[in-house]
């Protein structure tokens, strides 16, 4: 069982720089180095996984494509969505990737339960949906027993963009936000609570928060 997880409240950034820095964590981690989450809010961008494929956007337009090396499909992120990446050692913990695609899930659940609101997983579908629309989407990648990306969860963005595309790889899927339920919270407070659900979930001992400006380095 890992007894610590970092927390780091990164604020708004470039997908493709918090990528590259995600790769460079993973790749130069050592066995003794602490688990992560890093909570970060992008400026507009679609984002294609591995194995994603290119008829699944239909119209980017003026927002920018990245093919990246998560799992999954096309999503997209932007100003009012949350994003959590998990930077774990799976092996230390240990737990395998079906588990910790649960352990999300099952956070973000327990989350919107908290706030008065039914949501529920999909066999075969990873996300969370509220009355049939996603709320949440994940995405990971597995590289030496460690994980990196993670999940979105929609708080208050426009949703507009996602029209713009095959949510996930899904013809027709309607995608919602908190705000939609009448929960009006801040974004940064939401990604810290689920988080914490998530680190208790995993069997964290301890949270050490890291507050970041926006601006420093990764």
């Amino acid at each position: 069982m890992a007894s610590k997880v970092l927390m780091r409240c990164l604020g708004r950034r470039e997908y493709a720089a918090v990528w590259q820095a995600m790769k460079d964590f993973t790749d130069s981690r050592r066995i003794e180095t602490p688990d992560e989450f890093w909570i970060v809010e992008h400026p507009p961008v679609f984002t294609l996984g591995q194995a994603g494929r290119s008829e699944h956007i239909l119209q980017s337009g003026d927002i920018p494509v990245i093919k990246c090396d998560r799992g999954g499909q096309v999503t997209y992120h932007g100003p009012g969505q949350i994003v959590v990446y998990t930077l774990i050692n799976l092996r230390r913990i240990p737990i395998g990737v079906r588990h910790l695609v649960d352990c999300l899930e099952q956070s973000i659940i327990d989350f919107l339960g908290a706030c008065g609101v039914c949501a529920q997983k999909r066999a075969h579908a990873p996300g969370v949906y509220v009355e049939g629309r996603k709320i949440a989407a994940l995405g990971l990648r597995v590289r030496k027993g460690c994980s990196y990306h993670g999940l979105s969860f929609n708080v208050n963005l426009d949703v507009s963009p996602f029209a713009r595309i095959n949510p996930c790889g899904f013809k027709d899927l309607e995608v919602t936000r908190l705000i939609d339920y009448g929960v009006d919270m801040d974004e940064w407070h939401v990604g810290q609570v689920i988080c914490e659900r998530l680190a208790q979930t995993l069997g964290y001992s301890t949270i050490e928060y890291v507050k970041h400006d926006g601006n420093d380095t990764l």
